[in-house]
């Protein structure tokens, strides 16, 4: 069991207070490195959560609506909370995920920039008076907070992913009733105790909810009460809340699967471009929706992106993220390591060639750690072209020209990140126009950071989170022309 000064609660929080479990249902949470329970948490029923929807409501201010300044107050106060007990939320998020210490590090950070944002730019919310007098009338757009929103998060990224919708909705004056993945719920029980003890945010403005997704998620879904759901997860899910959310024409913003392409021509800084895709493969062990899920390479530099790559891959280390020098955990569960196993196994089947990393079959005995992997030879009918992998398995397929690899880019359904590199500065412009997806990285593997929007095209969502986009996704514009 885990023990912290964190979770001295492992409960829920509706209303400012926390709900123990008593003797209701529970949920166990483990420590995918070494399958230890880490702790038994409390599961909430549809009661629970209407009683959250009721708190946020109560807290929820329309008519006097809370001042800019008292908004930026939270934010700053959430901020540095975040800062002081990084290492402490650090340790947590490691032990329920498995990524490596220094990556849950990176995360804490990660997420405290987005309320440092979101409060350094919270005027952007201020009325607007029209320069213009339309009809003779002075016009100002107010932002309204759309009303209590329900923020439900996943498991890979447990703090990155709460911070990039709690900072908006709290700087828009949104009250939240938040579920987070039943995988890693202990990073979210530790963020609470934080909002509890050392930010002033009053009754009702952020609630906590777990248990299971179905009920949780319903009550969201069907309450007249909630005008928005921010969702991050499956485009499976998304699809479903769509459908489950129409009667009441609520509100969406889905950041949802992907399937980015990485693309090398042949003109690239190779080495550069080995380094960008080793950091952003291999983070989180692959567990990302913006990390390379195909990787094209132009004939003529495939060999040499090969043999660099198979030198840095054999080179990384597989471990508990607990461990010093570990570059690459386990995955999360072993409905991901089976999936993983079936797409190399599957790869390897229909003609690609084994450059680094095991044969799958001989695996059996490897816990939830999955080598770090590279297939070439990859082609389209293979599952990992055609599925998000979510785990450390590099596919390699050869392109010839710039239309055929922008054809080959674009085919799927996803449309959330993809990199290009190329030292042609024209090249590199026309090619990201023409791959529809919302992030495109030019000689970078980088990812969202909170100072630019980030979000999905196609089946990869709806809305956008960071930057000023991201803080207009909280609020209904409400336009006032006044007659003199």
């Amino acid at each position: 069991m885990i023990v912290s000064p964190l979770l001295q609660h492992v409960s829920g929080y509706i209303d400012g207070e926390w709900q123990d479990a008593g003797e209701g249902p529970t949920f166990d949470v483990h420590n995918p490195a070494n399958g230890e329970t880490l702790a038994s948490v409390a599961a909430m029923g549809a009661s629970e959560v209407m009683a959250a929807i009721s708190s946020a409501c109560s807290a929820l201010k329309l008519a006097q609506p809370y001042p800019l300044e008292i908004r930026k107050q939270w934010l700053e106060e959430i901020r540095e909370a975040l800062l002081t007990h990084r290492d402490e939320l650090a340790r947590i998020l490691c032990s329920e995920h498995g990524k490596p210490l220094a990556e849950a590090r990176g995360e804490v950070d990660y997420a405290a920039g987005f309320f440092d944002y979101c409060a350094a730019h919270i005027t952007a919310l201020a009325p607007d008076v029209l320069a213009e007098r339309p009809r003779g009338c002075s016009w100002t757009v107010h932002y309204r907070p759309i009303g209590v929103v329900g923020l439900i998060t996943p498991w890979n990224f447990p703090l990155g992913m709460i911070a990039k919708k709690l900072s908006a909705a709290l700087a828009a004056g949104c009250p939240s009733v938040i579920k987070p993945a039943s995988e890693t719920p202990l990073t979210m029980i530790a963020l609470f105790s934080l909002l509890d003890e050392y930010t002033s945010l009053p009754p009702g403005m952020v609630n906590l909810v777990m248990g299971p997704a179905s009920v949780i998620g319903k009550v969201l879904c069907d309450s007249p009460d909630v005008p928005m759901l921010s969702f991050t997860g499956s485009t499976e899910v998304g699809r479903r809340l769509l459908v489950e959310t129409a009667p009441q024409v609520k509100k969406l913003s889905l950041e949802l699967g992907g399937n980015a392409p990485f693309i090398v021509f042949d003109d690239a800084d190779l080495e550069a471009a080995v380094d960008h895709l080793m950091a952003n493969k291999f983070r989180g062990g692959g567990q990302t929706c913006v990390c390379a899920n195909r990787v094209y390479v132009q004939r003529g530099a495939l060999a040499r992106f090969e043999a660099l790559l198979a030198e840095r891959v054999n080179a990384l280390t597989v471990g508990d993220g607990m461990a010093d020098g570990v570059d690459i955990g386990p995955l999360i569960n072993q409905a991901g390591f089976d999936k993983v196993r079936r797409h190399v196994s599957d790869a390897l089947a229909k003609g690609g060639t084994l450059v680094a990393g095991p044969d799958p079959v001989t695996l059996d005995n490897a816990g939830l750690f999955y080598p770090p992997t590279v297939v070439s030879g990859v082609t389209a009918e293979m599952d990992c072209v055609r599925e998000e992998t979510f785990g450390p398995f590099v596919p390699l397929a050869a392109f010839d020209g710039e239309q055929e690899v922008v054809a080959l880019g674009n085919d799927t359904e996803f449309g959330l990140a993809a990199y290009v590199f190329t030292r042609d500065p024209e090249r590199a412009q026309r090619v990201a126009a023409c791959l529809r997806f919302g992030h495109v990285g030019w000689n970078t593997g980088t990812g969202p950071t909170p100072e630019a929007p980030f979000g999905g095209m196609k089946a990869s969502g709806i809305g956008r989170e960071g930057g000023v986009e991201g803080l207009f996704e909280f609020v209904e514009p409400q336009t006032i022309p006044r007659g003199d």
